[in-house]
C-alpha cells in the first residue's frame, strides 16, 4: 500500500458550531441544526470530489488547519468542537466506517492567517 493523503478544503465553521455560542432560542437552535448540517454536506461533498479510487480506507488521521483572517489567540477545544459536523461528512461520504478512535486519528488543530482567503483545511491521510 502507498501513502494515500488529500486535503478537502472546507469554509471555517461559523460561530453557531463553537461550544460557547449560546443558543437560547428555538430559532437559534433550527440555525445550528442548519449549519452543521451544511457543514457536514459540505466535507462530504469535498471528499466525494477527490474521486479517491481505493474507497473505503481502513482507518486515517486528520490533521485540521485552521486560516483565519487575524493573528489572534485561539482556543484549541472550540475549535475541535466545531469540527464534529466535518468529520460527519468525512463518515457519510463512505471513506471510513465511523469517526471513533479506532478509524479516525485526530491531530491538534493547526492555526495560520490568510487575511486573503480564511478557510479550513482538512488533511486526511491513509493510515491503513
Amino acid at each position: 500500500m502507498q501513502n494515500e493523503s488529500f486535503v478537502i478544503v472546507l469554509p471555517l465553521p461559523p460561530a453557531i458550531l463553537n461550544p460557547n455560542c449560546a443558543i437560547s432560542s428555538i430559532g437559534g437552535r433550527f440555525a445550528k441544526a442548519a449549519a452543521s448540517k451544511k457543514q457536514r454536506r459540505l466535507a462530504c461533498e469535498a471528499v466525494l470530489e477527490a474521486n479517491i479510487m481505493s474507497i473505503p480506507w481502513g482507518r486515517v488521521k486528520v490533521r485540521p488547519v485552521f486560516a483565519c483572517k487575524t493573528k489572534r489567540r485561539r482556543d484549541t477545544d472550540n475549535a475541535i468542537s466545531s469540527l464534529k459536523s466535518a468529520y460527519d461528512g468525512i463518515v457519510d461520504s463512505g471513506l471510513i466506517e465511523d469517526d471513533t478512535p479506532e478509524f479516525m486519528e485526530r491531530a491538534e488543530p493547526a492555526f495560520v492567517v490568510d487575511r486573503e482567503y480564511p478557510r479550513l483545511e482538512l488533511h486526511i491521510e491513509r493510515i491503513k
